[in-house]
């Protein structure tokens, strides 16, 4: 291979690696969309969260607002070599409940889709805490709530990680 055709492919590389690391960021900085639903007993938040798994997902709920993070992690593939790295890996997302909500945060639970949504339902009436996640199993019916363990004490809730 020539000297030329070397420095060609690496400047090449370099640029697709800035180019992704950019996007990349830019998606990071993006807020997650989402849905706001109400019912008589609950609110329902539904983001887009594509390609989080439960353990990636960090959910709770402060001041009025359901904040989530997710963490996602890149899979390995066998064989190959990243080129063009342009998904975000720290994804975040923000839904302001309406200023009189009144909620049962505790008794919150936050479910990953295989759609790739995010369902964090929350009961009308009462008091803050942190909300577990969970994954949707096989027998549950898509975009009804899954169950969760009780909320942990940190800044933001655990996650439950239940076999898909």
């Amino acid at each position: 291979m020539s000297d030329l055709r070397r420095f060609g492919e690496s400047a090449a590389n370099a640029v697709l690696e800035r180019v992704g690391r950019g996007v990349s960021q830019i998606q990071e900085r993006k807020p997650l969309a989402y849905d706001l639903l109400e019912s008589e007993d609950a609110y329902l938040v539904v983001f887009d969260a594509p390609g989080a798994r439960a353990e990636d997902v960090q959910v709770r709920f402060l001041d009025g607002e359901v904040e989530i993070r997710i963490d996602r992690f890149r899979d390995f593939h066998e064989g190959f070599e990243m080129r063009f790295p342009g998904r975000g890996l720290t994804l975040s997302g923000r839904a302001t409940l309406p200023s009189d909500a009144a909620v049962e945060a505790a008794d919150g639970t936050a479910t990953v889709n295989k759609n790739g949504t995010l369902e964090v339902r929350i009961p009308k009436d009462g008091r803050a805490s942190d909300i577990a996640v969970t994954e949707q199993k096989d027998d549950e019916h898509e975009g009804g709530p899954a169950p969760s363990d009780p909320a942990s004490e940190d800044d933001f809730g655990d996650v439950d990680d239940q076999d898909a």
